[in-house]
């Protein structure tokens, strides 16, 4: 007889078939070693932008291998596509901890490379122009610069850490797929870079607007990502991630009493843009995922020196969300497989042990020859990203271009290297702005306002045209025109020509103002030089003819005026020879280094129809060296003249800060001079924001002027010293003093610009 199975377990078992075809259960992740893995779902993980806070997405990183939680993608934008990408390319977190933990942040944002590998002319700009106030002219418009910093040494850093990845297909093919997201700075839109140049695409994520100049990448103009999209959880989900860990460092809005300037209001205005689509993006979440906003407190995205600190928040914020990252994890034994296969596909590709050839695109083919002179790579040689980095740094050294890159190209003849540089777009037309002001509190003071004009490349073998105007105390013009005689630039010819007018307050016994002088100098002068080490970057010789012409107009005399005295006018013609080599690593404040500068004149002199010899020589010495947060600058300087016709103005001057503080600006002088000074500053640990450094220190100065050289005698050496705060900022060096000097006076100074 049949039997009858019961009848509701069989409308059970129909029910669960059908819902198992309506509601099919998710995908299921495949586990490290290609066996099916139920239990954990596909996991993105995100990364948002935030500048300098982004080091703490480092901190999460250590937490999560410490969870044991693979990451089956990562998208990032900004900092977080920067620290995402190169997790991505096969890091660990404490490799990306060690490395960027290791890098001066703070120097990877300068303008422009270390000033040890600057020309000598572009040194001596240092000494008188700011290296923040310029501006170019182009299509017969002033145009700024489209950045405020450079973006060179981030873009080389990049560069160092995904060569690679050069080879491969699409970022999918990276040892964890990976995508970063920018903005079409045209359109608006969002951009998910997913193929190409790795380097560029987590570069032109982080293109922050009026910090880092946009990114032409495939034909789009790109900016930072977190302008449309910085936390791209959507972009994670468009990949098939199943859960997403999140990870927010973003900057919150500020408070009311950031917002009295034009720089916190553009800072708020940005935050507010990033954070409304921060809100959309928190908005989608959903119990499978996971967010993790580490509490970084105070801390900016400008706070690069304080990276550390921002990892261990980080890792901190990681661990006390490990409860929750258990369901993401997987055993021991997965988790090692995972990370051997990520280890495998990051080994996959070397650099090529010879270079089939050497290139240099994005300049006109007559120049390439004579920045070939400039890069040691060459064909035949081994692919050495150390050396890449040297050639770019003297490449750029020139400030003739915005962008300085380097990639390795495939062409029939093999695999080669190629130097890319995109010139500035705001035109070769360089224009710089420099400043002096000073004054003592007591009605004493003066200023200079200076205008440069620099020309590059006049010609294809790099002829380049120097102005420069100046009005104030010193008033008057300059212009030179340079031009190399070999590709190399070893050699070559100048033609100048200068024309001064400057007030003189000389003293009496009493030191009071005894009589008011001006001296009127017009120069012409021929030079043939030769540039010292490579590009000029140890310093440069010139030997040459000059011609000058030569007045002093008397003012106020012992209350006399002007009208009742006669000027002294003469001419001069002769021989000039002056070395110069600098090392120092700033122009201001400078921490080691030294600058050495030797000048010699001789020649014929015509007074009243009546010729005679003379002779000036004058070398200075400054050695500048750290101990520790210790900085000690010596300073020393020699100057000699024959004698100067009667009534004729002495040639050289001491007096005012660090020039015999404590002294008025010309008290003292004579034909021959000797003075040395020694500085001591350290750096303060405060973050000034405008400013490279901020400093406290003093000074100890002796010196004295001599009309004749028999009368020099070191008894009459004269004590000066002050004590101060300084500051390098964008305009110049900033210094706040005490100053003294037991024969002269006891006072407070402020001075812009160099002493």
């Amino acid at each position: 007889m049949p039997t009858h199975r019961p009848l509701l377990p069989c409308l059970i078992t129909l029910l669960a078939c059908l819902v198992g075809l309506l509601f099919p259960p998710p995908s299921q992740a495949q586990s490290p070693d290609g066996a099916a893995s139920p239990a954990r779902p596909r996991v993105a993980l995100v990364l948002s932008g935030g500048g300098a806070r982004g080091f703490a997405h480092v901190g999460v990183l250590k937490a999560l291998e410490a969870a044991r939680v693979p990451v089956d993608m990562v998208v990032g934008t900004s900092m977080g596509a920067i620290i995402g990408g190169l997790y991505a390319t096969g890091l660990s977190a404490d490799e990306l901890e060690r490395e960027l933990l290791a890098v001066e942040w703070n120097a990877l944002f300068n303008t422009r490379e270390p000033r040890q590998l600057l020309s000598q002319r572009r040194k001596e700009e240092d000494f008188e122009f700011s290296p923040v106030l310029q501006l170019g002219f182009r299509d017969g418009e002033f145009r700024l610069p489209s950045g405020a910093v450079s973006s060179r040494s981030l873009e080389m850093l990049l560069r160092r850490y995904t060569l690679g990845t050069r080879a491969l297909p699409d970022f999918d093919a990276l040892p964890t797929p990976f995508r970063a997201v920018a903005t079409d700075m045209e359109s608006g839109q969002a951009v998910v870079l997913s193929r190409g140049d790795l380097a560029a695409a987590m570069r032109a994520s982080m293109s922050v607007p009026g910090v880092f100049a946009p990114l032409e990448l495939d034909g789009r103009l790109l900016g930072d990502g977190g302008l449309v999209n910085n936390l791209p959880v959507d972009v994670a989900r468009g990949l098939g991630a199943q859960a997403v860990i999140a990870v927010n460092i973003g900057t919150p809005l500020a408070g009311r009493e950031t917002l009295g300037s034009v720089i916190g209001l553009t800072a708020q205005m940005l935050n507010i843009l990033t954070e409304q689509n921060v809100q959309r993006s928190l908005a989608s979440l959903t119990p499978r995922d996971l967010l993790v906003a580490p509490a970084l407190g105070r801390l900016t995205s400008g706070d690069f020196d304080k990276a550390g600190d921002l990892v261990a928040l980080g890792l901190d914020a990681g661990q006390r969300a490990s409860p929750a990252l258990a369901r993401f994890a997987v055993d021991a034994a997965q988790y090692a497989a995972w990370r051997a296969q990520r280890q495998r596909a990051s080994g996959a590709h070397t650099l090529p042990a010879q270079l089939a050839f050497v290139d240099i695109e994005g300049v006109k083919p007559e120049r390439v020859q004579r920045l070939r002179t400039q890069i040691e790579a060459a064909t035949g040689q081994p692919m050495d990203p150390a050396r890449a980095e040297q050639d770019l740094q003297r490449l750029a050294a020139s400030g003739d271009y915005m962008r300085a890159d380097y990639r390795l190209a495939q062409r029939a003849d093999g695999e080669g290297l190629i130097y890319q540089l995109t010139e500035k777009d705001w035109g070769r037309n360089h224009f710089r702005l420099g400043l002096d002001l000073r004054t003592d509190f007591r009605g004493a003071g003066d200023f200079n306002l200076r205008l440069s004009h620099n020309r590059h490349w006049v010609n294809d073998q790099g002829a380049e045209w120097r102005n420069r105007i100046q009005l104030g105390e010193k008033s008057g013009f300059y212009s030179e025109f340079f031009q190399p005689l070999d590709r190399s630039a070893d050699y070559f010819v100048s033609a100048h020509f200068d024309h001064w007018l400057r007030r003189f307050d000389l003293y009496g016994d009493d030191e009071k103002v005894a009589a008011v002088y001006r001296r009127r100098e017009t120069r012409i002068g021929l030079d043939l030089g030769t540039e010292l080490g490579r590009d000029g970057a140890l310093g440069d010789a010139r030997l040459g003819w000059f011609g000058a012409r030569r007045v002093t107009i008397p003012d106020v005399v012992a209350g006399l005026r002007s009208d009742d005295l006669t000027r002294l006018g003469w001419t001069e013609q002769g021989l000039r020879l002056a070395v110069v080599s600098d090392q120092l690593d700033h122009a201001n404040f400078p921490l080691s280094g030294y600058r050495l500068r030797f000048e010699a004149v001789t020649g014929r002199r015509d007074l009243l129809g009546q010729e005679q010899g003379f002779h000036r020589q004058d070398v200075t010495a400054t050695h500048v060296t750290t101990v520790g947060r210790d900085t000690y600058n010596l300073h020393l300087r020699l100057a000699r003249s024959s004698s100067l016709p009667l009534g004729a103005i002495d040639e050289y001057s001491l007096g005012g800060f660090q020039q015999l503080s404590g002294y008025r600006v010309g008290q003292v002088v004579g034909n021959n001079l000797a003075f040395g000074r020694l500085s001591y500053y350290r750096r303060l640990d405060l973050n000034p924001g405008i400013a490279r450094a901020l400093f406290a220190g003093a000074s100890l100065e002796l010196g004295n002027a001599w009309a004749k050289s028999s009368a020099m005698r070191l008894s009459d050496l004269r004590l000066g010293s002050s004590v101060f705060l300084g500051a390098d900022t964008g305009v110049g060096p900033v210094y706040l003093a005490l100053v003294h000097a037991p024969k002269g006076f006891t006072g407070v100074y402020f001075f812009l610009g160099r002493p």
